[in-house]
């Protein structure tokens, strides 16, 4: 279950960035290196210099990250977790928080649950870090807590992250459904278990999951 969720997730931010490269996080953090730039570099010649320069940083960044993925998907994922580490320790912002989700997810893989449970609860907190990830990093690290974790103190981490605003809902009420089944609480379950089932923006994996898990709680 928690692998599954994980890379579902994973494989969402990298398809965007496959078919974006760096546009996206230029979108979310343009503004604030602008800003940093116009003050130290004071001049539109040395402006155009830098955006240049930022530009192809970012597509070298871009590349690597590329290559990091490649090697993940083929198996090798000692080398892609060298690589990863690598990148979440010289890249920008964006594809260094990006770099720590795969490089965490690996260790969870490889079985070093513990250490990737502190990954993603360093993340969670890194406030370079967009809410966006931030909150991944929450559900994430919950997905690896699910079966020993508290269910009332796992259930309440996730709660704020189960609104319509919130982009990771789905996820969050998957949780908060095996959560309740942990408890005890089968209605409570049912209840979060049809109400993915039945919005028809409930990603297809997590609405087939939710419709299993109704028809096992009868």
């Amino acid at each position: 279950m928690a692998d599954q969720v994980q890379d579902n997730l994973l494989r969402e931010i990298d398809e965007e960035l496959r078919q974006e490269k760096y546009s996206k996080l230029w979108k979310q953090y343009g503004s604030y290196i602008i800003a940093v730039a116009v003050i130290v570099v004071g001049t539109v010649a040395g402006y155009q210099g830098w955006r240049t320069w930022d530009i192809k940083t970012r597509m070298e960044q871009s590349d690597r990250f590329e290559a990091a993925l490649e090697m993940q998907r083929s198996g090798d994922l000692e080398a892609a977790r060298n690589a990863f580490v690598e990148l979440s320790d010289d890249a920008g912002a964006g594809y260094a928080t990006l770099a720590r989700f795969h490089e965490t997810a690996i260790l969870a893989k490889n079985g070093d649950r513990n250490a990737a449970i502190e990954s993603y609860r360093q993340i969670a907190e890194e406030t370079s870090a967009t809410d966006d990830f931030r909150n991944l990093a929450i559900i994430l690290g919950a997905t690896l807590e699910l079966d020993d974790a508290d269910p009332a103190q796992l259930a309440a981490r996730i709660e704020p992250l189960t609104g319509p605003e919130s982009p990771w809902r789905f996820s969050a009420l998957e949780i908060t459904a095996l959560l309740a089944v942990r408890a005890g609480d089968a209605e409570k379950a049912r209840t979060v278990f049809k109400q993915l089932t039945d919005d028809a923006a409930t990603p297809q994996g997590i609405k087939g999951r939710a419709a299993e898990m109704l028809a096992s709680l009868g």
